[in-house]
C-alpha cells in the first residue's frame, strides 16, 4: 500500500468501512487512531491488536474532534493518512424529514467532514505530506426518490472535498474522494430499515467493504482523486452528467411514482 509514514487516523472506526481500514493497517504494522462516539464498537475494532489506538469523539462537535486529534498527534504521531468514514443513512421522502432530522444528517455527515478537515489538514498541509480521503457515495452523484436527505449530505461532501483539491494543488497532501455504489455494511442496513427505493434494489448487488478500501489503494497510486470501485458506479456517474432527464425518467418508471 502506497502511503508515507506510519499513523492513520479513521472516523467511523467503530463498524464497517472503518472498521476494516482500521484493521488492515493494523495488520501490517502502522499505527492505527480510530474515532467514534461507539466505545464498544471501536474496543470490537481493537480486539487483539496492540497498534490500534480508539479515541471517543462526537464527529459533530468540533472542540471533541479538534481535541482527539491532538491526543492522536501528541501520543501517537502526525496523522500520515486520514480514512474519514463517519455517516449515517437513514432514507424516506423529504417531507417525512423533520427539520430536526435532516439537520442532524447534515451535521454528521457534511459538518463531520468540516471538522476533521479543519482539526487534521492544517497539520498536513504544513508538513506537505499526506493523504485524504473523504467517502462521499454514488448517491452523492445521483439523487433517487427516497434517498433525498442521504443525497445531499453526500453532494455537499463531493463539493467539499473537490474544492480541498483544487485549493491545495501541489501541496504534497493526496486527496481522494470516494463514490461507491451500495456497500454491504450497517451503514446499508440502516438504509434498509427506514425505507428503501427500488432503484437500489434493481441495482448491482452491494459490493464488500474490501473492493473500497482496494479501489483506493489502486486509485490513489495512479493519481486518481474520484474513487468509484465498480465500473457500474464510474459508467452511472457519466449518464447521470449527460442525460439528467433519462435518468430521472427511469427512477419514476422503476418507483412507480
Amino acid at each position: 500500500m502506497a502511503m508515507q509514514g506510519n499513523v492513520v487516523l479513521i472516523t467511523g472506526g467503530g463498524s464497517g468501512m472503518g472498521q476494516l481500514a482500521a484493521r488492515r493497517w493494523a495488520k501490517t504494522g502502522k499505527k492505527v487512531a480510530i474515532l467514534d462516539i461507539n466505545k464498544a464498537g471501536m474496543e470490537d475494532t481493537a480486539a487483539g491488536f496492540d497498534n490500534i489506538f480508539p479515541f471517543v469523539a462526537d464527529i459533530t462537535n468540533f472542540e471533541e474532534v479538534k481535541s482527539a486529534v491532538e491526543q492522536v498527534e501528541r501520543e501517537i504521531g502526525p496523522v500520515n493518512r486520514l480514512y474519514h468514514c463517519a455517516a449515517i443513512m437513514p432514507l424516506g421522502k423529504l417531507l417525512d424529514f423533520s427539520p430536526e432530522r435532516t439537520k442532524v444528517m447534515m451535521d454528521i455527515n457534511y459538518n463531520g467532514l468540516v471538522n476533521i478537515t479543519h482539526a487534521v489538514l492544517p497539520s498536513m498541509l504544513d508538513r506537505g505530506q499526506g493523504d485524504f480521503i473523504s467517502f462521499a457515495s454514488l448517491a452523492g452523484l445521483i439523487p433517487t426518490l427516497m434517498t433525498g436527505a442521504y443525497s445531499a449530505s453526500k453532494f455537499a461532501v463531493a463539493c467539499y472535498t473537490e474544492t480541498l483539491l483544487h485549493e491545495h494543488m501541489n501541496s504534497g497532501v493526496r486527496f481522494v474522494c470516494v463514490c461507491p455504489p451500495t456497500v454491504a455494511t450497517p451503514l446499508l442496513e440502516q438504509g434498509k430499515e427506514t425505507a428503501w427505493p427500488k432503484m437500489l434494489s434493481e441495482a448491482e448487488d452491494p459490493i464488500t467493504p474490501a473492493e473500497v478500501i482496494d479501489a483506493i489503494e489502486t486509485g490513489i497510486d495512479k493519481g486518481d482523486f474520484w474513487i468509484y470501485p465498480t465500473n457500474g458506479a464510474k459508467w452511472g456517474h457519466r449518464i447521470r452528467r449527460l442525460f439528467p432527464g433519462a435518468i430521472w425518467k427511469q427512477v419514476h418508471k422503476v418507483e412507480g411514482w
